[in-house]
This record gives C-alpha cells, sequence and structure tokens, in this order.
C-alpha cells in the first residue's frame, strides 16, 4: 500500500499549479484556473482519507500538465485585453468620465 503524498509535495504542486494559472495571457483563463485550483486544493485538504488523497493528488498532477500545455497555447494565441485588465492596472484613483474620450 502506497503512502499519501507529503505535506510538502501537495504545497509544491499547490504553488505550481497557481504559477501556471497565472501565466495565462487571458484574463478570463486566468481567474478561472486561479478559482479552480484553490477549490481543488481545498478539497484536497479538506479530505482526512489517505487512499482519497493519494487520488486526488494524482488527478491535480495530470490536470497540472494539461494546464501548463494549455497556458504555452494561450500565451502563443493570447487575443487582446479586455476593459477589466486595464482598469486594473490603472489603478483605483483614476477614472474616467464620458469626456476623456
Amino acid at each position: 500500500m502506497a503512502t499519501p503524498p507529503s505535506r510538502s509535495a501537495i504545497l509544491g504542486l499547490y504553488s505550481s499549479t497557481l504559477r501556471t494559472a497565472r501565466s495565462f495571457s487571458s484574463y478570463n483563463f486566468r481567474e478561472y484556473f486561479l478559482q479552480r485550483t484553490k477549490d481543488t486544493f481545498r478539497a484536497i485538504q479538506a479530505e482526512s482519507d489517505p487512499a482519497r488523497v493519494r487520488g486526488m493528488y494524482g488527478e491535480a498532477v495530470k490536470e497540472l500538465t494539461v494546464l501548463r500545455r494549455s497556458a504555452i497555447v494561450n500565451q502563443l494565441y493570447g487575443g487582446w485585453k479586455l476593459a477589466v485588465e486595464n482598469q486594473a492596472q490603472r489603478g483605483a484613483g483614476e477614472f474616467k468620465t464620458r469626456g476623456d474620450n
């Protein structure tokens, strides 16, 4: 019987997955994968059965490989920035009014 993954292995996988999710150039994909990663690892953290933790960890490793390939493709063929991203870069103090166009 195999042992469940260590805490450091799970945290390493979590940080790798977050880093990969942040590398998406598309805002919607980036935000979706960040939230999905957090939800997945919260579920792993809440699980107490070692066999289920092992299975969930294995699935997360497989998802990371797919996510890395998807992030590369997204970076190659990324589109325009959205208005939401432009507002975040400008800062909270700057607001455009109709006369600024």
